[in-house]
């Protein structure tokens, strides 16, 4: 391909970014729409081509912010393939993938260029900024800029020091900053690295997951975004970062430490070798247009089996799932009755339901109307038999396989055939209860998230026995609830905690050093990538006792070095530190949270 030719800037005035991959583009993209002239240098000349027509595309679809019908954004930007075009440049950013080597030959480049005194920013995320600076023979103007992700408008960016860094060059890392409407952030190096190794060993298993069959992209995706409430799923975070840049970090840490949690996924692998870098390159794990765009997921096919129509509810149990259950399905128009063990635990269970309706209310998330509507459909109950003419029945006891087990022998002999048999387990065996049931066709797993109320996800465990008819029922009944549903095999963990509780274990992992700070390691995860908060916050939030059992529950099941239930959370748990729920934990009551 040709390379895109554009007329210079007086030299001296441009921004000069090195390396057009996920940082590289954002950066241009940035500073172009900023007003502030660029010099784009690649030795791809399609990434050249590609990134020209993606500031072409994004100029036409732009608005004119000023009504005078001028293109919006500024100077056009220079991209070329000639690093000469680098004398123009006030600054100079390099950003391609952190390989030492490739790092350091680029600074050695923009060195043999550009004038001593010119700024020079790396971003590298993983490598030691210090050690860069040194390799290019002139430290003194040599800055870094911490960049978790690609940057979007506000994002953040955190300007880096060395020793060695001249107030010239670290003036020019801040200015860089402001110019590119990013917020400065302070991380710092421990914390910043501590986070970028949880969250890249997170999304190298979503990629095992995947290469396993186990759950598709998209719903591995949805799984991760509405389970844990992250900005992006695994897979879309993968593509945004560029999958040639994850593999190159994940590989410099493998190297180092030895820890195979770190070792590329063979897949990961497989889609770098072939060019699939991608959203820069319009194709990874997500397909995108000439702008950047991620295209639409295709939608699902018609459903080959009908679903039975839902007309009303049962929920066994009285705990705060079931609570959040009955109050869910109650909202969303369904007669439910909830079987409790005794009388009193059934009312209570009501009275709690109309207590959680009533901070409802308060908070604008239903009407008063629509609180005494669902209050009207709520029974309780103490004898199974209240179930007998339900046709979809939710068991959510306690997490314990014998006692559910012994529910569905019971259910199996109380509810009518046809009826939709439920379990919200989230680390048991569906199968196992199933086969409890005497009637396996009927039972599927629908692990639905706390606060039931609040959480959109479900996720939908399916075996081997299930009816087609039973399982399109389940996936049409939860909709109704206005839930998105991902499908499972019936396998310990489902998506979400097979997912989770490997990154939560390698964070309480950390502690095992003197030098870690759990309020800053969760800080560097939140403010680093966007996660609404670390992993020492999420665990107090779960319960380090409900933690620590499901750990135990998915190492009995795998038997694998990243579902070791971690030593410190057993003393912690022995210890009577459990989290929120009792006030002790690893950052309740922590200022800093």
């Amino acid at each position: 391909m040709t390379e895109p030719q554009i007329t210079a800037p007086p030299p001296g005035t441009a921004t000069a970014v090195v390396g057009l991959g996920s940082i590289g583009e954002a950066l241009v993209r940035l500073l172009r729409d900023a007003g502030h002239a660029v010099v784009a240098v690649d030795t791809d000349l399609d990434a050249l081509t590609r990134v020209a027509g993606r500031l072409k595309a994004a100029t036409a679809e732009a608005p004119d912010r000023h009504g005078t019908g001028s293109r919006p954004g500024g100077p056009e930007v220079v991209l070329t393939a000639d690093p000469t075009a680098l004398r123009a440049a006030g600054r100079v950013v390099e950003a391609v993938p952190d390989d030492p080597a490739a790092k350091t030959g680029v600074l050695r480049t923009i060195t043999s260029v550009c004038p001593p005194g010119t700024p020079i920013v790396t971003t590298t995320s993983t490598l030691s900024v210090t050690r860069l600076a040194i390799a290019t023979g002139r430290p003194a103007d040599v800055a870094g800029l911490r960049l978790f992700t690609p940057p979007g408008p506000g994002g953040p960016a955190e300007p880096v020091r060395t020793a060695l860094t001249s107030a010239e060059a670290a003036a020019a890392v801040d200015e860089l900053v402001a110019s590119a409407g990013l917020t400065p952030v302070a991380v710092g190096a421990r914390p910043a690295a501590d986070a970028t190794a949880l969250v890249l060993a997170f999304l190298n298993r979503a990629v095992i997951l995947l290469d396993e069959g186990y759950a598709t992209r998209h719903d591995i995706d949805t799984a991760m975004r509405l389970g844990c409430g992250l900005p992006a799923g695994p897979l879309e975070m993968l593509d945004r970062m560029g999958l040639d840049t994850v593999h190159a970090r994940l590989t410099g840490l493998w190297r180092r430490t030895g820890d195979t949690a770190f070792e590329p996924a063979p897949l990961l692998s497989r889609m770098v070798a072939t060019g699939r870098f991608g959203r820069k390159t319009g194709g990874g794990f997500h397909a995108y247009d000439e702008t950047g765009s991620a295209l639409a997921a295709p939608a699902d096919g018609p459903q080959d089996t009908p679903a039975a129509t839902v007309r009303r509810v049962g929920v066994l149990g009285s705990g705060a799932m079931a609570r959040g259950i009955a109050e869910v399905t109650a909202t969303a128009g369904y007669p439910t009755v909830l079987v409790a063990r005794d009388a009193d635990r059934a009312g209570q269970a009501l009275e709690s339901v109309g207590d959680s309706l009533t901070r409802g209310v308060r908070r604008g998330r239903i009407t008063p109307r629509a609180k005494a509507t669902a209050l009207g459909l709520l029974a309780g109950a103490d004898d199974m038999a209240a179930l007998a003419d339900c046709d979809l029945v939710i068991e959510a006891v306690a997490e314990d396989l014998g006692v559910k087990r012994a529910q569905f022998a019971r259910l199996g002999e109380v509810c009518a055939p046809g009826t939709v048999l439920a379990t919200t387990t989230s680390s048991l065996s569906v199968a196992a209860c199933a086969e409890a049931s005497g009637r396996p066709g009927d039972v599927v797993g629908l692990h639905f998230f706390n606060p039931a109320p609040v959480m959109k996800l479900i996720e939908l465990a399916h075996t081997d026995t299930v009816d087609r008819g039973v399982l399109a029922t389940a996936r049409a009944f939860c909709a109704t609830l206005g839930r998105t549903t991902v499908r499972c095999p019936d396998r310990s963990g489902f998506v979400v905690n097979s997912l989770l509780f490997p990154y939560l274990g390698a964070a309480l992992a950390l502690l095992e050093r003197q030098d870690v700070d759990p309020a800053e390691t969760d800080e560097a995860v939140r403010q680093g990538f966007g996660f609404p908060m670390g992993p020492f916050a999420l665990l107090d939030t779960i319960g380090l006792d409900v933690s620590l059992a499901i750990q135990h529950r998915l190492h009995e099941r795998f038997r694998t070095p990243e579902y070791v239930p971690a030593p410190v959370l057993e003393e912690l748990v022995a210890a009577g530190l459990l989290g929120r729920k009792n006030g002790r934990g690893l950052r309740t009551g922590d200022a800093r949270r």
